[in-house]
């Protein structure tokens, strides 16, 4: 897998994620065809109606960035099936070097592994049982490079008996006798007569041919001549059984390319095997995985956009590789092994940023993107009211309305005229909700913007009873919730914690867990940096 994941932060807001789509879409267009978008929690309705509204859809949905089975360079030898030649394998493994194969049914589902071991095993058992039951005849003759020589042989479908080499007839003690055996004949016609009149099961010609008088009479026998030595064929008649039956069916130990290297680990050192089948999601195999895969596997690589906060990044993180960051907060705690390329500005909005990159590449978005572009804008500078807009995010926007073809005041509307009835309180906490981890302080802090805080005031104690759920359910320090009011330029703040912590950051005297911030429109530049003057 070579994609490259373009992720903003959890619980995303509109700027987050059309910052994973538009940058995306920029190196993709730049000729980097491996950049996705994707998205962690969900699309609020916010964001869903400027997709709909541009024709857009959100980008891939992730739950974290783990390495996986799929991430490793797991070994692909050929899947044989159940029905080849021992035969056939063993000069597959030893052509291509490796210890165990995997058997695979018609469709292509794990039957069995076969390695070396099994077909060793099997080969020294048939010393002490020179015995073959049921023998496919097409596979016999296949590794003898037989041809059947009568009619009789052409009814016959598989051979079973005896493996017994013609001795003289001095030795009555070691001739065979009935069906149930399968003779070897060099240039013998006594033997070969002999053979004829018990009715062997199969009489094997081996470097001779027979009188044409003799095949007359074998009435039940299946005659095949072969090119190969009497001894030779004593040992290949063995190889030409079915892979199906030396291979190993019982407690098959196997992995999936959706498995967890972490989880893969803890079963494969449990384990004694040398190798393990590797299933897509259809459960058709498609490789093998080895101990020494897991020794260096390959990390998924990941540009993070809108955030470079860890409480904020998507889960698996220490296991990826970062490639970049893009962004407009604070820098926080994230850490590489190596060098990247960050790049953080003083703007309203990460679509600025890469709507600045789009003019350095001379690179046009198509219209609907553009148009998305400037939606984002509006939305994380709320209409240009927040205090962390700047005259760039201004211009910006404008410029990707033109291009769009589009009003900026319909897409105001578009964006904080959206109805919020019918959503839980829970749902509405969690529509645009960041952790934050400040000093030795964990707070969680959620910001719904809005035209009217007045009404959304009306579900008070909804929200602080689904905060304070939060609270003790991820031991938090402080949850807050910031009612924005667009047309009031000021926002509602109701919290769950410390009296005191609110009093202190914002001096205002707080009443019932609220209290009315004018002015106040941030969460990054207003909210989140009072209280880290407050904490240290």
């Amino acid at each position: 897998m070579n994609e490259i994941y373009v992720v903003g932060h959890r619980n995303p807001d509109t700027d987050s994620i059309v910052a994973a789509m538009s940058y995306a879409a920029l190196r993709n267009a730049l000729g980097d065809r491996d950049y996705v978008a994707a998205y962690l929690g969900h699309v609020s309705d916010e964001t869903q109606r400027l997709l709909d509204r541009f024709g857009l859809q959100p980008p891939q949905l992730i739950q974290n960035v783990r390495t996986q089975v799929a991430d490793l360079d797991y070994d692909t030898p050929p899947a044989l099936n159940a029905t080849v030649t021992m035969d056939r394998a063993w000069h597959i493994m030893r052509e291509q070097r490796i210890s165990a194969i995997p058997v695979v049914n018609e469709d292509g589902t794990l039957y069995g592994t076969l390695s070396a071991g099994d077909i060793a095993t099997y080969s020294m058992n048939t010393i002490s049982e020179p015995r073959v039951e049921a023998l496919p005849l097409f596979n016999l003759l296949s590794v003898i490079e037989g041809r059947v020589l009568n009619d009789t042989g052409d009814l016959v479908d598989s051979v079973t008996g005896d493996v017994v080499i013609a001795l003289p007839q001095s030795c009555e003690n070691l001739l065979w006798n009935g069906r149930e055996h399968i003779v070897l004949c060099g240039d013998q016609p006594d033997m070969i007569r002999r053979a004829l009149e018990t009715n062997v099961g199969c009489l094997i010609l081996c470097q001779t041919e027979v009188d044409q008088t003799l095949l007359a009479d074998a009435q039940n026998t299946c005659i095949i001549s072969s090119p190969y030595d009497a001894s030779r064929v004593a040992r290949l008649i063995y190889q030409a059984i079915p892979i199906s039956r030396p291979c190993h069916t019982d407690d098959i130990v196997c992995f999936h390319l959706s498995d967890y290297i972490d989880d893969v680990r803890e079963v494969v050192l449990k384990s004694r095997y040398r190798c393990y089948p590797v299933l897509d999601q259809n459960e058709k195999v498609v490789g093998t995985l080895s101990r020494y895969h897991l020794l260096r596997p390959r990390r998924k690589r990941v540009v993070l956009v809108d955030h470079n906060e860890r409480a904020q990044a998507v889960q698996g993180l220490d296991q990826a590789e970062i490639l970049e960051i893009i962004d407009h907060h604070r820098l926080a705690d994230i850490q590489t092994t190596q060098p990247i390329r960050v790049r953080n500005e003083p703007v309203g909005s990460t679509n600025t940023i890469i709507t600045g990159m789009y003019q350095e590449h001379g690179v046009m978005p198509s219209p609907a993107m553009a148009g998305l572009m400037a939606a984002a804008i509006l939305s994380d500078t709320v209409m240009f009211k927040s205090p962390t807009c700047t005259k760039r995010d201004v211009a910006m926007a404008e410029r990707m309305a033109r291009i769009a073809n589009v009003s900026l005041n319909e897409l105001g509307k578009l964006l904080f005229d959206g109805s919020f009835d019918g959503k839980s309180a829970e749902e509405l906490l969690h529509s645009d909700f960041k952790e934050f981890h400040i000093a030795e302080q964990n707070l969680g802090v959620g910001q719904i913007t809005c035209l009217d805080s007045e009404d959304m005031l009306q579900r008070r104690e909804e929200f602080l009873e689904a905060m304070r759920h939060d609270q003790t359910e991820h031991h938090y320090d402080m949850v807050i919730l910031m009612l924005t009011d667009v047309l009031m330029e000021g926002t509602q703040l109701l919290y769950v914690g410390s009296d005191d912590v609110i009093r202190n950051a914002f001096s205002a005297e707080p009443k019932d867990n609220s209290l009315f911030l004018p002015k106040v429109m941030s969460r990054k530049k207003q909210i989140i940096p009072m209280l880290t003057a407050l904490w240290g």
